[in-house]
């Protein structure tokens, strides 16, 4: 009987690709930044504008009194921290599905990466230096 085995394909093997989980961790941390935003952003405008007198009250004394308490600046921070990301990572998304070449998207992607940065370095500066004695003009 003639042997039934089959011949070796013409085209080289390829070593099987390295697949990474990014997107895996992308998806997920939209899901709860999206769930820990809706808190943080619900807590904040039911602070800022519907109680003890809404938005008339909100003035340099106010931001000075609040940004005084660690808590607040954490709950500023976070909020800041997880929107930035949040938007980048839709935005990556955006990039990547309707960008058709490669390098149109390499610099849509460095342009939102560095604006990302700035926006989250200016951001966080303030949080972490402002004055809350300073004297209002």
């Amino acid at each position: 009987m003639a042997d039934l085995a089959l011949a070796n394909p013409r085209a080289p093997k390829r070593p099987a690709a390295r697949r990474s989980n990014f997107e895996l961790y992308s998806w997920l941390f939209m899901r709860i930044s999206g769930l820990a935003l809706i808190i943080l952003v619900l807590g904040h405008l039911l602070i800022m504008n519907i109680l003890d007198g809404g938005v008339h009250r909100i003035n340099w004394g106010f931001v000075a009194g609040r940004w005084a308490s660690p808590f607040w600046q954490f709950w500023d921070l976070a909020m800041l921290w997880l929107a930035e990301i949040h938007g980048g990572n839709g935005l990556r998304t955006i990039i990547d599905d309707y960008a058709r070449k490669d390098s149109t998207r390499f610099w849509l992607k460095i342009l939102l990466y560095v604006s990302m940065a700035l926006i989250l370095a200016v951001g966080t500066m303030v949080i972490f230096t402002f004055d809350p004695n300073m004297p209002a003009n």
